[in-house]
């Protein structure tokens, strides 16, 4: 018989079942999954990966490694046998696969629901209907999946980015679009696949909400995080009182919530938001996508939460109670991409004892073999008393490695 998610308790690790340790499994085993197996192990579970990597940084520290494709039925029934729960850490997942765990196995975030994050076309849709409630919908768009839908696309749409309905990330399969008229050389330039074209908005910032949701509807959340991305990718994230205006915080953890509610959401979201100009000339909210995992964004809870995203990704596929996250310290986290490896024009190892040296900065690294330009390798956290502090220190680390400015 499948589970009962409405019924599933998995109890703390040290409360063993059928004689073993409680295990967690986590599909993917990158970054995400590599710091997930860590938070799990520091609260005394065994864990298990699926990856096909055989250096994945979160296979090389598990206590199981299945080495296999994520729709490998074997793999998949190994899983199953050795899991007492299985997670996700990033939405390109084959849905089937985790519908397949799932007859076996507890499984959150849920089939359905990491379908909708693969899927500009469903998730905006998804938005759309859930702004009644949320409060907050999507920029204007236009769904293009046939020649015919270019020409009923409206002029008040431009300038405009035009993103592939799947498989895009890190600004990936994204293309501005100026005017109707190079809308249709865009869209052959991305291989006339299903397309959403979203409108430009005037933008003032941009900023995320990581919630956690238990399978009893018990929804927490981090403090708004304020990002700024440089050619699409995240370069920085800072998080301290006051960062946004309260309404618009008090406003994007409500949507963020109510937007895992309406989804049936279980484990950890990520709502991103874009910060724009309305018609009032007032700063208003947007959303922009969802990931169904922990985030880039929220990294730098390890350091400056008391409950860090990871913790609660645990908590929220054990059956944990949730607890809501505090603030301990203001913070700035730097994402650190291959390319500072090669910032003197050949392979070489950045100054990491100059950055170390400085007052309240955390190094992170991943464990990937190889660098690689624009490939994530690593964060720092810098925390401090004071966010001006923080910043100070992000600026020193930004110019002794020469990250983006």
């Amino acid at each position: 018989m499948p589970p009962n998610p409405d019924h599933f308790v998995l109890l703390p690790a040290f409360a063993a079942t059928e004689g073993r340790p409680a295990t967690l499994g986590v599909l993917g085993g990158g970054q995400l999954g590599f710091m997930f197996v860590q938070a799990a192990q520091r609260m005394g579970y065994r864990t298990a990966v699926l990856d096909p990597d055989a250096n994945s940084p979160a296979g090389l520290v598990s206590h199981h490694h299945f080495q296999a494709g994520y729709d490998d039925a074997q793999a998949l029934a190994a899983m199953s046998r050795v899991c007492d729960a299985v997670t996700t850490e990033f939405e390109n997942v084959p849905a089937h696969t985790l519908e397949t765990l799932a007859k076996t196995t507890p499984v959150s975030p849920q089939a359905h629901a990491v379908a909708v994050a693969q899927d500009r076309v469903v998730e905006k849709a998804h938005f759309q209907a859930s702004a009644a409630s949320s409060g907050v919908g999507p920029v204007p768009y236009a769904v293009l999946t046939t020649d015919s839908d270019l020409a009923r696309v409206p002029d008040a749409l431009f300038p405009a980015i035009l993103k592939t309905a799947r498989m895009g990330y890190d600004g990936k399969g994204q293309l501005g679009v100026a005017s109707a008229e190079a809308l249709a050389s865009a869209w052959q330039a991305l291989q006339q696949v299903p397309c959403v074209l979203e409108k430009r908005m005037p933008l003032i910032a941009e900023c995320s909400v990581l919630v956690a949701r238990s399978r009893q509807g018990d929804c927490v959340n981090l403090p708004v995080q304020l990002n700024t991305h440089v050619e699409g990718i995240l370069a920085r994230t800072e998080v301290f009182d006051g960062n946004l205006a309260p309404d618009l915080t008090a406003r994007a953890v409500d949507a963020a919530k109510k937007i895992a509610r309406e989804l049936g959401y279980v484990g950890v979201l990520c709502v991103e938001f874009f910060v724009v100009t309305g018609d009032d000339g007032k700063p208003g909210l947007v959303v922009n996508e969802i990931a169904p995992r922990p985030h880039n964004s929220g990294h730098y809870s390890i350091e400056a939460c008391d409950v860090s995203q990871f913790s609660l990704q645990v908590r929220t596929l054990a059956g944990l109670p949730l607890v809501q996250p505090r603030l301990l310290a203001p913070a700035v986290m730097l994402n650190l991409l291959g390319d500072i490896w090669f910032n003197s024009g050949e392979l070489r190892t950045p100054e990491w004892d100059q950055v170390l040296a400085l007052p309240g900065v955390h190094l992170h690294l991943y464990g990937k073999l190889e660098a690689r330009k624009g490939r994530k390798m690593g964060h720092i956290t810098i925390t401090a008393t004071r966010i001006e502090d923080a910043r100070g220190v992000a600026q020193e680390v930004q110019s002794i490695l020469g990250l983006w400015h």
